[in-house]
């Protein structure tokens, strides 16, 4: 991988940090929590962690609710322990990335308590505050994303004030030049401590039509798809000035980035990918990595998933690095939505295309949507439009370790109820287990690691029938084919002309010239032959 940046070739995971591992028993997981287990991530084979938010905050939304931008929250341990976990990642060769929630704070900030103290308080102007409507309504027709007005009355100054998810959640104003100023320093803050990147939480959400005018009525609103879908967010978000503000972040990454060290920022972008692509920057300036959650909710389909893979690839600008997600924290798990089988196939898609894959965790397990009880629903998202299905608890289920009580979560009681089938399905068990999906994944990060091929290599589309998707990677004379069968029926695959050296199979025991039902290949070629 020599001359290229270390994110280009590498994994990352990750990490849910109420549901990872508790050390302290109070059922909710911690950094030493998460420091205990560097190991098994070492021996999974990933290279950089992610964690959700770990700042200070009312956990109105589980953290994404920033109390303190340059903190712990107690409920995770201290700026000492986070210093500990971060120095045994580094020295384990892991690296560590945070996750930036720059579009809004929490209403108990410091910040925002001031903004609302009154108008004339120098800190008004840091939030986005407008007078009502004629009607004495919001001064418009904007919607949360959690359902209901994106505008909360405040008695005090006689001002609404706006939030794209709750009114504990209220909005940066990013035009000003001090609140600029002020949440650039948060990422020198944590850049100076010593983290290795950040995700960046709904970057196309941080700036906002200067004038505010009404969105589009959506005509074809399906109000199963939750109410923020009754408009089209055209003035409330991807806004053309966010691209400098992304270019500003990008500057200071760059300035924090000794040769060999990069840092890397990483965008959460749900956009169209001709949206996307301008996130990268004309000139390379933007973020590293816009997310491509295509594969989260694309029909498994192998004639889809072709064009798919090539009009994202062709779309990418000179020097773009592609990247891939199955699921994370706001969506639902991959055994979920395309079954325990067809999950495995869905694995070797991930961790075989070009560009940088994420893994979310649990999902080496083949971790399903937990079963939440109606009293232990914790996620404001459900308990605002309940009945929706959109609820993010069932994502956000403790790992499972082992079978114990709480399966080694925790001493106490779990903060959610573990998910069905954790009893067997666990990291101790499927460690023991060569045909578990933790084997699986073990073997696929292991061949990833040893060929660069699979990691950084050229990708060619081949011609396939049917429910199979195929391609190939090459790279510096070596060359993989890859042959998945997205149906639970057997499939032919042509090997024609192609002496194989070595494979890795989603089943044991591989059949000639056939894919059997549910099955990927991952077949090394001969190209001296």
């Amino acid at each position: 991988m020599s001359g290229r940046p270390w994110w280009q070739s590498a994994v990352l995971y990750q990490i849910y940090p109420w549901s990872f591992q508790d050390s302290d028993g109070d059922g909710i997981g911690d950094l030493r929590g998460i420091e205990a287990r560097l190991d098994y991530l070492v021996e999974l084979g990933v290279d950089a962690i992610w964690l959700s938010p770990i700042f200070p905050s009312p956990m109105a939304d589980f953290g994404y609710d920033v109390a303190d931008y340059c903190g712990v929250d107690p409920r995770f341990g201290s700026l000492a322990d986070f210093d500990s976990l971060l120095a045994s990642a580094h020295a384990r060769g892991l690296k560590v990335l945070l996750d930036f929630v720059p579009n809004h704070s929490s209403d108990q900030h410091p910040w925002f308590v001031e903004s609302r103290s009154s108008r004339t308080n120098p800190k008004r102007d840091w939030y986005i505050w407008r007078d009502a409507a004629a009607d004495g309504g919001p001064p418009n027709n904007w919607i949360s994303d959690f359902g209901g007005p994106a505008w909360t009355w405040d008695e005090a100054t006689g001002q609404y004030y706006y939030h794209a998810f709750l009114k504990e959640q209220p909005d940066l104003n990013w035009r000003n030049p001090d609140v600029r100023a002020a949440m650039l320093d948060v990422l020198r803050f944590w850049f100076a401590r010593g983290v290795d990147g950040f995700r960046i939480d709904v970057l196309w959400h941080i700036i906002k039509h200067a004038d505010f005018p009404d969105n589009p009525i959506n005509p074809d609103w399906d109000p199963a798809t939750g109410e923020m879908n009754r408009v089209f967010q055209l003035h409330s978000t991807d806004q053309p000035e966010v691209h400098d503000i992304a270019a500003d972040m990008r500057a200071i990454a760059d300035a924090f980035s000794p040769d060999g060290e990069e840092r890397v920022l990483i965008g959460e972008i749900y956009l169209p990918v001709a949206l996307l692509m301008r996130y990268y920057g004309e000139q390379g300036e933007g973020v590293h990595l816009p997310f491509n959650f295509q594969l989260i909710d694309a029909p498994w389909d192998a004639r889809h998933l072709a064009t798919m893979i090539a009009e994202y690839e062709a779309a990418l600008p000179p020097g773009g690095w592609p990247n891939w997600v199955l699921g994370n924290h706001d969506r639902p798990r991959s055994a979920t939505k395309r079954g325990a089988a067809q999950a495995r196939v869905a694995a070797m898609l991930l961790l075989t295309l070009r560009g940088t894959p994420t893994l979310y965790y649990g999902d080496e397990l083949g971790m399903e949507n937990g079963v939440i009880p109606p009293d232990r629903v914790r996620d404001p998202r459900e308990l605002r439009e309940p009945g929706l299905g959109l609820g993010r608890d069932p994502v956000r289920t403790p790992m499972p370790w082992d079978d114990s009580k709480a399966g080694g979560f925790t001493t106490g009681e779990p903060w959610l109820p573990l998910g069905q089938g954790w009893q067997a399905h666990n990291v101790a068990t499927e460690m023991d287990t060569p045909e578990s999906m933790l084997s699986l994944h073990r073997a696929l990060l292991a061949l990833r690691r040893s060929s660069p091929a699979l990691a950084t290599g050229s990708i060619r589309l081949i011609e396939a029938q049917g429910p199979v998707l195929a391609f190939e990677r090459e790279q510096d004379g070596a060359r993989f084919l890859i042959a998945l069968n997205l149906s639970d029926a057997p499939a032919p695959v042509d090997l024609t002309g192609r002496p194989i050296l070595s494979t890795l199979a989603t089943l044991p025991d591989r059949a000639p010239s056939l894919l059997r039902p549910d099955e990927g290949l991952i077949l090394k070629v001969d190209t001296t032959a």
